[in-house]
């Protein structure tokens, strides 16, 4: 499987660009069809885009689990597929441990998890869990301008009926994502997820005046890459002030000529903390310095925020559970989001699974994992779903 799966969307530097709703993705989505079908697992299409692969017919407290298959922009191998793989695996291990299941039994790909194309992150399982607007999410354009419904409709799934989908939710009698840890703080081949910190983007326009490099006098200049430069400075003393993170990772100037002054400058903050008091404070010290060089330069400037999610404890219950069966596995919070923290919030019960990453690096082509902790994450969920579903 996860031989098949890896020249999808590949880059020549070996990270991955599969965003949603693009040919990559349709490919993956391809691939996820197909083992589903070598096991027998009938596949439905929700109104949002998700992939369900069930094992026995749908019904009510379903063990479900599974991830999703976009990713960053050159992105690794391992965030989101290793969940899929992974879950396709421990349905094949139900075999080679006897197990019928007696509950329904299913795999889930979570549509643009990353946000990559449109900007805001888990948006299939955002849209399903019925707290992003079907509305305001359809009209998100990508850098060219496409809106997610057109960019859905060009791979023939109509968005006509997307948002809140409370049948899908009320199947799960527990969700399961096995996720490759994304820093170095876990020290055992698997984890428990106790919590995902707050996190949010927002949207930083800086404008300026276009002008000639050569010939505008430095005192003349209203120049916006200033303002932003100074800007992401500001960010990380910040973040590092409040113990907390805050990363500005894309960043768009107009005209982007090398030969002239920028217009304007559009960027993108990405800032997470431990709860929701330092966040909010974090964000608004950032601001306050971005506005107030942005007037000592003569700049405009706006903020908006495109997304902010508060705080997800994952259910104790659930967490205890889960630690019984797998013989109490470290725990650790996580400043990652993830589809699992939107079913949570939800009020789904849900378990989040970290295999080990010995790199400690996400997001990048430096991701890995090591196939031994690979193989005990899938042990690990094979327990778990034979627990709830044999």
């Amino acid at each position: 499987m996860w031989a098949d799966l890896l020249p999808v969307g590949r880059l020549a530097n070996g990270g991955y660009q599969r965003f949603a709703w693009t040919s990559a993705d349709m490919a993956c989505r391809e691939w996820f069809r197909a083992e589903a079908g070598t096991r027998g697992m009938d596949v439905e299409t929700d109104r949002n885009g998700n992939l369900w692969a069930w094992l026995g017919e749908p019904g009510p407290d379903s063990f479900v689990t599974g991830s999703h298959l976009d990713s960053v922009p050159g992105g690794g191998a391992y965030d989101g597929p290793l969940g899929l793989v992974s879950a396709f695996a421990a349905v094949d291990a139900l075999q080679t441990r006897g197990c019928t299941p007696a509950r329904p039994v299913a795999v889930v790909a979570f549509v643009d998890e990353e946000g990559a194309r449109f900007g805001v992150a888990c948006l299939g399982s955002r849209l399903s869990a019925g707290v992003a607007d079907p509305e305001r999410t359809l009209a998100l354009t990508d850098s060219d301008g496409t809106r997610l419904d057109e960019a859905m409709r060009a791979q023939g799934h109509d968005p006509a009926h997307a948002g809140a989908d409370p049948q899908a939710l009320e199947r799960i009698g527990v969700f399961v994502e096995l996720h490759v840890e994304q820093g170095r703080a876990l020290d055992a081949p698997i984890g428990l997820a106790t919590a995902i910190w707050p996190h949010g983007r927002w949207r930083y326009d800086f404008t300026g005046e276009g002008n000639h490099a050569g010939t505008t006098a430095l005192a003349d200049r209203r120049d916006p890459m200033l303002s932003y430069a100074m800007t992401v400075l500001a960010a990380r003393k910040q973040a590092r002030l409040a113990d907390a993170l805050a990363t500005f990772g894309k960043v768009v100037v107009d005209p982007g000529g090398t030969n002239a002054i920028a217009a304007g400058v559009t960027a993108w903050l990405d800032s997470r903390a431990p709860d929701e008091a330092t966040l909010a404070s974090l964000v608004a010290a950032i601001e306050q310095q971005a506005a107030e060089r942005a007037e000592r330069d003569g700049v405009r400037l706006r903020v908006t925020a495109e997304s902010v999610t508060p705080p997800v404890s994952f259910p104790a219950d659930q967490l205890d559970w889960a630690a019984e069966v797998l013989g109490n596995p470290p725990r650790l919070p996580t400043g990652a989001g993830h589809d699992a923290g939107v079913l949570a919030a939800a009020g789904v019960p849900t378990v989040m699974l970290f295999v080990r990453n010995p790199t400690g690096v996400s997001h990048s082509p430096a991701e890995h994992a090591e196939l031994d902790d690979c193989l005990a994450g899938v042990a690990a969920l094979t327990d778990l779903m034979v627990r709830h579903a044999c």
